[in-house]
């Protein structure tokens, strides 16, 4: 779809807006020439001012922090924070400009219910069909310099989805989803502007993307977490990895699990050495033979401790996970290049200096595969039967096997995790 021509003006003469201002009342004053496929972009601190999403707050980060619910990234006194909404923007919406010193502006508690009652009530008092859309200012990754974005919209479409069409040259197109609604938002501020006073725009001209119904709202703007590749921010990477025992069939993608492997062996390691290996069985056959294998030597364990049928039916049970799993790998120590001491006490803290840095590549590696979108286990078994591994893998002697991760996609999402205080693992001298 295309548009010639569209025009964009800023709508002046609005009062100052209070708590239980009508909107469209104020606007309808303003702009009694509207018309049927205007849309209105109307910024998001004026929708705040007139819903009282106003907070007193001596500090501006108590507010960020009951608005937030994941903090995205931080530096400094900068907050990136996924709302509840599913916004990921700075401050997670609280705003400290335009308002009283004190008081600072909350996002609506609702966006797209904003929008859907201003279109409502121009429509009653103009008896015009009209789209709306409520707009905040966004940062972006990779690109310096603010946008306005649509948080709210009502009878516009907010997506044009061309995947399955072809562009003029007869190529498929398979990725291309417009943010209209976005777009708009954008032109808009080029005639509201920060500090000129004038919080309301009309675009003029793109009827076609308006609707009778109110539509799905900005909200459908939201990318799914499922599918968002940037998912994770610098302060929440590291805790997404969580360990999952139950994995879907769906196949995982070996060049993902490389570039995990490519992550482990970025960990740092004693003497400029690189004590990790990795043996990946990417095959249903080398994980059977491997997983009968380390099954026949725990049973002999356990029976040798004395244990009863049933008790060792029990513990066998927990390997379950890695024989769940579509994929597993293996982390493997080398000692390569540690250096040789004549007494035990040294012996002993050089192995501990390789084994801790084995630790390391290990969650580089956990991290990674959540990074990747894969669900991941760590699993000690292999270091209880280290020659039937090396055996059944057709491994050197020299190397360790250091557990196993059982790798997929998860089937259910992980267990609420209670928290931890990090007082609580402190000693300070």
């Amino acid at each position: 779809m295309s548009t010639p021509r569209f025009e964009v003006y800023g709508l002046p003469g609005l009062p100052e807006i209070t708590p239980g201002t009508d909107l469209a009342e104020v606007i309808a004053a303003a702009g009694p020439d509207l018309r049927d496929g205007d849309i209105l972009v109307v910024t998001s601190k004026i929708v705040s001012k007139a819903e009282g999403r106003i907070r007193r707050a001596a500090s501006r980060t108590e507010a960020i922090e009951e608005e937030t619910v994941r903090v995205v990234a931080r530096r400094g006194e900068t907050v990136i924070a996924q709302t509840r909404h599913g916004l990921v923007m700075a401050a997670a919406g609280v705003d400290a400009s335009n308002t009283e010193p004190g008081t600072v502006l909350l996002l609506p508690e609702d966006p797209d219910a904003s929008a859907r009652r201003i279109r409502q009530g121009l429509r009653e008092r103009l008896g015009v069909r009209v789209g709306v859309l409520v707009s905040d200012t966004f940062g972006r990754p990779w690109r310096e310099g603010l946008v306005d974005v649509a948080i709210g919209a009502a009878g516009v479409r907010p997506l044009d989805d061309l995947r399955g069409t072809t562009d003029p040259f007869g190529n498929p197109l398979v990725a291309t989803v417009t943010a209209v609604a976005d777009e708009i938002a954008a032109a808009a501020e080029l005639v509201k502007a920060k500090t000129a006073g004038v919080p309301v725009a009309v675009v003029r001209g793109l009827a076609a993307w308006v609707t009778d119904e109110d539509g799905p709202g900005a909200r459908a703007m939201v990318r799914p977490a499922d599918q968002d590749m940037f998912r994770y921010g610098s302060a929440d990477v590291v805790f997404a990895r969580r360990t999952i025992r139950e994995f879907t069939g769906e196949p995982v993608d070996p060049a993902a699990v490389r570039r995990a492997v490519a992550a482990a062996i970025a960990a740092p390691a004693p003497h400029h050495t690189t004590p990790w290996r990795f043996v990946l069985l990417e095959s249903e056959r080398s994980r059977t033979e491997l997983l009968d294998a380390m099954r026949e030597a725990w049973i002999a364990d356990l029976r040798a401790d004395g244990l009863s049928e049933e008790a060792i039916a029990r513990r066998v049970r927990r390997g379950d996970v890695l024989r769940n799993a579509p994929y597993l790998a293996v982390p493997c120590l080398v000692m390569t290049g540690a250096h040789r001491y004549p007494d035990a006490r040294r012996a002993t803290a050089e192995r501990e200096m390789f084994v801790v840095a084995a630790g390391a590549g290990v969650e580089n590696f956990l991290v990674q595969l959540a990074v990747e979108g894969l669900a991941s286990a760590w699993v000690s078994s292999t270091m209880f039967c280290r020659d039937v591994v090396r055996k059944v893998l057709g491994i050197p002697d020299d190397w360790d096997p250091m557990g196993a991760v059982a790798i997929g996609h998860a089937a259910a999402p992980p267990r609420p995790r209670p928290p931890r205080r990090p007082d609580d693992f402190i000693v300070t001298r």
